[in-house]
């Protein structure tokens, strides 16, 4: 493994580890996220707790911050793309475990997201129209990125994408439902929040 892909592998953990809604939420409310709604220091926590453009802030850096890697990974080793496939997990790992929060991080669906945009386009659009039909429908971010996940993979074995890609996804897929499997038990309870219930509480205030 050469010096550059060495660096190209930090260089994404370290980016993708940035606590976006954790920062956001500390610079606009002076809170630590982690410690109201679900605990999430993701875009739907900080969506519900802090508000709109907060919550749409954080989704949209996030998303930046799995695009990024992979694009500085295709253009300084365009000859390996498991380069790119494999700063693009990095990344997703780092947010899911950052090292600045102690290893607590997000569910990585927004940082997914921008990782695939940069690989995957088109079964990273399928999913991400699945992911708002969803929501809109439901009310619940959770259902939309879990079935997300799902048709990401679907999608990209469908269509022809290398052979580690299609396994990234599919592994990916996993790592973010399991990711949720508190907001699956939440939902079979029937006790999980709708993205909207946040500013309810605060307009009611």
């Amino acid at each position: 493994m050469n010096t550059t892909i060495i660096l190209l592998l930090v260089f994404s953990y370290l980016l993708g580890s940035i606590p976006t809604g954790y920062l956001i939420a500390k610079r606009v409310m002076h809170i630590d996220i982690r410690q109201h709604g679900s605990g999430n220091p993701g875009a739907a926590n900080v969506y519900r707790i802090v508000g709109k453009w907060a919550g749409i802030s954080t989704f949209l850096i996030d998303a930046v911050k799995g695009f990024i890697p992979v694009q500085l990974a295709l253009h300084f080793c365009p000859d390996i793309y498991a380069v790119a496939v494999a700063c693009g997990v990095v990344a997703i790992l780092g947010h899911m475990w950052t090292i600045y929060l102690k290893f607590r991080g997000g569910k990585g669906v927004a940082t997914s997201a921008g990782v695939f945009f940069a690989l995957a386009p088109i079964p990273t659009a399928l999913a991400f129209a699945v992911f708002v039909i969803l929501v809109a429908i439901w009310g619940r971010i959770s259902i939309g990125s879990i079935f997300a996940c799902v048709v990401l993979p679907i999608a990209s074995w469908c269509m022809n994408y290398p052979l580690a890609e299609k396994i990234m996804a599919t592994a990916v897929g996993a790592l973010v439902i399991y990711k949720h499997i508190p907001n699956i038990k939440r939902l079979l309870a029937q006790k999980e929040l709708k993205f909207e219930d946040g500013a309810k509480k605060r307009q009611a205030k």
